[in-house]
């Protein structure tokens, strides 16, 4: 059996053993450099690799927009959200069902977590939809769902990673985000309704909200809306670089604390202890995934990936539609992060030599590992929302039916419709 082929099979034995994904992979680097002494590399350049891997300026990102999301949930900025949510879609069908879905695209743009965002709103918005009348497993389905909005919306903590470790835009893979963000959106809302509407699940208010109260509800949440805006201006006109961006983030979430008065000793310290033990989660995985990145690149596999697709795939169609099912299936099994960093380089020269943008090319790929979150048997999205709301995994899958079709042709829009991620980026940054 060749290197490759036994650290491939270590690292997956230790993912099915429900050993933390940085360790499986790392042990997979491990068994490679053990079982190819003749190489002339040893287990001294594993280590380099995975330090390496996170050394990268580009990766300070993830811990300024991770503690700027914390900073926004310990400030107050989540309850201000939810009533500007609740006057703007209180008139709907569904109510609550509603709010939650309004509530991830908006803080998807503070928190660049879908498992932050999902666990935030599984706390603050399930208890009360269950007492509306939504069934616990539909509850949790909608949560879950909607937070699969937030990789989409500058700034998503998946782009930065994507972009660092292929070359791409981070700024044009945050704005590439905006317009499917929005569509899944309103087709989430639209499937809401419907439901809601049969089930006689009743609405917040029986009349839509007049002018006078639907801006005072907007006046507190206007400044936070206005970050993603200052990031993709700032990025755009030059001003700062997206790691830098980060750290504007962190000081324009501090400046609304202290502007509304809720920043204290007690969440600094909260909000600090949450940046560490979510970055240096992250940053494992990344420097675990690195190494065996690295690995596989020694290996040519790459290479030897790139040309066995070309023979097969005999256009950019057909190369989709494989790289789709693939990414699928590896989803299920493997956490985002590391799948990312492992996949990524191999395949984005492919799709570059059939012709495909890289930044609508960074969309799909970034939306199908999403995808895999949501998706049994190894679903982290999936297991955060029920561990949180204490619905079991048979009910939230059967009700989560009808939103894995909307994902899965959402992908597909994405996937052949490239107009729907490369027009905004494209205006802005021209073609």
């Amino acid at each position: 059996m060749s290197p490759i082929a036994l650290s491939a099979i270590i690292m997956l034995i230790l993912l099915f053993l429900n050993v933390p994904v940085f360790a499986s992979v790392l042990g997979g680097c491990i068994a490679y450099f053990f079982a190819n002494p003749s190489a002339g590399i040893t287990g001294v350049l594993a280590i380099q690799r995975v330090i390496s891997g996170m050394e990268s300026t580009t990766m300070l990102a993830i811990p300024f927009f991770v503690a700027s999301g914390a900073l926004m949930n310990y400030c107050g900025i989540t309850d201000r959200m939810m009533k500007f949510c609740k006057a703007l879609t209180g008139h709907l069908y569904g109510g609550l069902g509603q709010v939650n879905i309004v509530l991830s695209t908006l803080m998807g743009g503070m928190s660049g977590s879908s498992l932050a965002d999902a666990a935030m709103e599984a706390k603050l918005l399930v208890p009360d939809m269950e007492k509306s009348g939504y069934p616990l497993g539909y509850a949790s389905a909608i949560t879950a769902a909607s937070s699969m909005i937030t990789p989409l919306i500058p700034p998503g903590i998946a782009a930065i990673i994507y972009g660092s470790i292929t070359g791409t835009s981070i700024g044009k893979l945050f704005i590439a985000g905006i317009v499917p963000a929005a569509i899944l959106c309103a087709a989430m809302m639209a499937i809401v309704s419907k439901y809601s509407k049969k089930k006689g699940i009743p609405r917040l208010s029986e009349e839509k909200v007049n002018k006078k109260e639907l801006w005072e509800s907007f006046k507190p949440a206007l400044l936070p809306l206005l970050l993603p805006i200052i990031i993709i201006g700032s990025i755009r006109l030059g001003i700062c670089t997206p790691t830098e961006a980060g750290a504007v983030a962190i000081f324009y979430a501090v400046f609304l604390g202290i502007l509304y008065r809720e920043i204290h000793l007690s969440n600094l310290f909260a909000c600090i202890k949450e940046t560490c033990v979510t970055t240096a989660s992250i940053m494992l995985i990344v420097g675990a995934a690195t190494c065996f990145s690295w690995i596989l690149t020694w290996e040519n596999v790459p290479q030897n990936m790139t040309s066995t697709l070309i023979s097969f795939c005999h256009n950019k169609y057909i190369f989709l539609l494989a790289v789709n099912i693939f990414l699928l299936l590896v989803g299920m099994f493997i956490e985002a992060t590391a799948a990312q960093i492992v996949l990524a380089p191999m395949l984005v020269p492919v799709a570059v030599a059939f012709g495909v943008d890289p930044v609508h090319f960074g969309m799909m790929f970034i939306f199908n590992m999403a995808i895999g979150s949501l998706t049994p048997p190894m679903g982290n999205l999936m297991f955060v929302t029920c561990g949180v709301t204490k619905c079991s995994t048979e009910e939230f899958i059967k009700e989560c039916r009808v939103f894995y079709v909307l994902l899965f042709v959402m992908l597909l829009l994405m996937t052949y419709v490239p107009f729907i991620s490369t027009w905004l980026p494209n205006l802005i940054y021209g073609v």
